[in-house]
């Protein structure tokens, strides 16, 4: 096969290295990342994924897929990247509390068609974030703590597997292969379509404290205060932020599934501290939960790492809030237990997280910073030591690291049983494969 044979197999768009417009195409939301592929398929059908598929199969190049790229690691030189962005049909059933939905898909798009129904996908904190990748990976986001990992809400999955033979994937039909895509990644099968349980949510009380950087350890004793023993309806995240040419600030975002009088009293410590330099706190919809914490929706070059921390003790204090930011832009550390912590009878291959916190380091992706931030990201996490546990959540996997720390060594070793059972020639390549 040569890349040119796939436009005689495809409907939607081919693009080869030299066409005008192959670059933009091939290039993940993290402005960081390069992917040198060997062609990108924007896939018009689902008999598009299965041409393409077969097609490398039989010449023994692996498919990759990203609807928008946002876990992109570059190591993907001479696949053919699938983009699925046309699959974006949005589906809500009410009645039912279901959500339809393509895998071109954003949470943004969901959470705006279920809102008026009083209902809420288990979506993240950026809008644009597609809702294939954060799924198949487990996804965490404000109402985790309060109903699971968004992985566990699925009820069924549109796919495509390694032989280019469409399917519905549900517990009853294949559960092993149910149980992979539930939390294991994308490596098992190309994902065309979801079906997912939807969560009432009459109402939701959040928003972001900002403080001056100074007050740095008076607000990091509030959100110690405030993750400790939480009502899991409350999520809470501290934030240190070291912006180019600006002073440094820290913040605390919150998220409480209920009604604004109850989100008030739970966060009533934030009160006390004073001094703010600004309180976005107050009722807002199931679509308005991106403006918590308002992260960029347009493609940006960063460096990132997640952690997850054992502790929030005297060293991981010094470390995380005495030492400085710079120069990396953003110091997060997010309150988990609730239902991450909670092993279910039916759940998928993302399993329970029994760690407290999870760390998350961001900088700048870009040359002139690049190599500092790489430095200073991985002074941090030499200096926590054992405070950091060695496992992760599999969509806090960066560049470089691999799908054996997501998943310990039981449920790694039947995800790799699966693959090799399933995709002999490995074709289907995941950001993080976890062969």
């Amino acid at each position: 096969m040569t890349f040119n044979d796939l436009r005689q197999s495809v409907r939607g768009r081919v693009l080869l290295p030299g066409d005008a417009e192959f670059e933009q195409a091939a290039q993940p939301w993290n402005l960081a990342i390069t992917q040198r592929v060997g062609a990108v398929v924007e896939a018009a059908a689902v008999d598009d994924v299965a041409a393409v598929l077969t097609r490398a199969r039989k010449a023994g190049v692996p498919v990759v897929t990203q609807p928008t790229g946002h876990g992109a690691t570059g190591d993907i030189d001479g696949a053919i990247l699938l983009r699925t962005h046309r699959f974006d049909g949005v589906e809500i059933d009410a009645a039912a509390r279901i959500a339809r939905v393509g895998s071109g898909v954003a949470w943004g798009q969901i959470q705006k068609a279920a809102a008026p129904h009083g209902l809420t996908g288990l979506a993240g904190s950026n809008p644009v974030v597609g809702v294939t990748g954060y799924t198949l990976g487990g996804g965490a986001g404000w109402f985790t703590r309060k109903y699971g990992w968004a992985s566990d809400a699925v009820r069924a999955f549109d796919i495509v597997d390694a032989d280019g033979r469409p399917a519905r994937v549900t517990a009853e039909n294949d559960p092993e292969l149910f149980w992979a895509l539930r939390g294991g990644g994308g490596d098992f099968a190309i994902v065309t379509g979801l079906e997912f349980d939807l969560f009432p949510v009459p109402s939701v009380y959040g928003g972001r404290v900002m403080f001056p950087g100074a007050r740095a350890a008076e607000v990091w004793e509030t959100f110690r205060e405030l993750t400790t023993d939480a009502p899991v309806e409350l999520s809470a995240w501290f934030q240190r932020f070291q912006f180019p040419n600006a002073p440094e600030m820290v913040a605390l975002d919150v998220a409480y599934l209920g009604a604004a009088e109850a989100g008030r009293d739970a966060t009533a410590a934030i009160d006390r501290l004073g001094g703010l330099m600004s309180d976005k706190r107050g009722a807002l919809t199931p679509a308005q939960i991106g403006a918590i914490t308002a992260e960029p929706t347009d493609p940006s070059p960063s460096l990132s790492r997640g952690d997850l921390l054992t502790d929030l003790g005297d060293e991981v204090t010094k470390i995380l809030v005495d030492d400085a930011v710079a120069p990396l832009m953003n110091i997060q550390v997010r309150g988990l237990g609730g239902a991450f912590a909670t092993a279910r009878p039916d759940g998928g291959a993302r399993g329970p997280v029994a760690e407290p916190y999870l760390l998350y380091l961001l900088g700048l992706g870009i040359p002139q910073v690049r190599d500092a931030v790489a430095a200073k990201r991985q002074a941090v996490v030499d200096a926590l030591g054992d405070h950091i546990s060695g496992g992760k959540p599999y969509t806090f996997l960066s560049p470089g690291e691999t799908a054996a720390a997501a998943f310990g060594d039981l449920t790694l070793a039947r995800l790799r049983d699966l693959k090799r059972n399933r995709d002999q020639h490995n074709v289907i390549r995941a950001n993080f494969p976890v062969r």
